[in-house]
């Protein structure tokens, strides 16, 4: 039996590199707290306009609305025109607002060729903002479970 020290293990060296995991961790939560609060802070400045009468209120810009039926007939706001007495019509309305925006609502048995030929007539008198009517889709019932 031999006395004596056992082998022992040499200690661990002092780490010099610096662990930047912490680092990123904490750069990212500050950055994803910037990006939430930056829009937050430029409308935080209270101001009161001063009123004149020369300026546009903030309204929303009227819309009126077209209505071609399965027949094809033309109807703008729920009364019945021809193309030339649309045109008529839509021209008064381009020249007291030209933003206004015109709602077309076309049933589906209406032939493609006719949704454009109305859609051409409001374009040609000045009014382009168009936008097409359509309902949404009815959800299919869920099969229901066999017990």
């Amino acid at each position: 039996m031999a006395f004596g020290r056992l082998a022992r293990a040499r200690a661990a060296a002092p780490m010099s590199d610096i662990n930047v995991t912490p680092l990123v961790d904490v750069m990212l939560v500050l950055l994803v707290i910037f990006i939430l609060t930056a829009p937050l802070l430029t409308s935080a400045i209270r101001l009161e306009l001063p009123k004149t009468e020369g300026t546009q209120s903030g309204q929303a810009p009227v819309a009126v609305t077209l209505v071609v039926n399965s027949q094809g007939q033309v109807f703008l706001n729920d009364q019945a025109l021809d193309l030339p007495a649309l045109a008529v019509q839509l021209k008064a309305v381009a020249a007291q607002r030209p933003d206004t925006e015109v709602q077309l609502r076309a049933d589906q048995a209406v032939p493609y060729g006719r949704v454009v030929e109305v859609m051409g007539v409001a374009q040609k008198v000045g009014l382009s903002r168009i936008g097409i009517v359509a309902d949404a889709p009815v959800p299919k019932a869920a099969p229901t479970a066999l017990r």
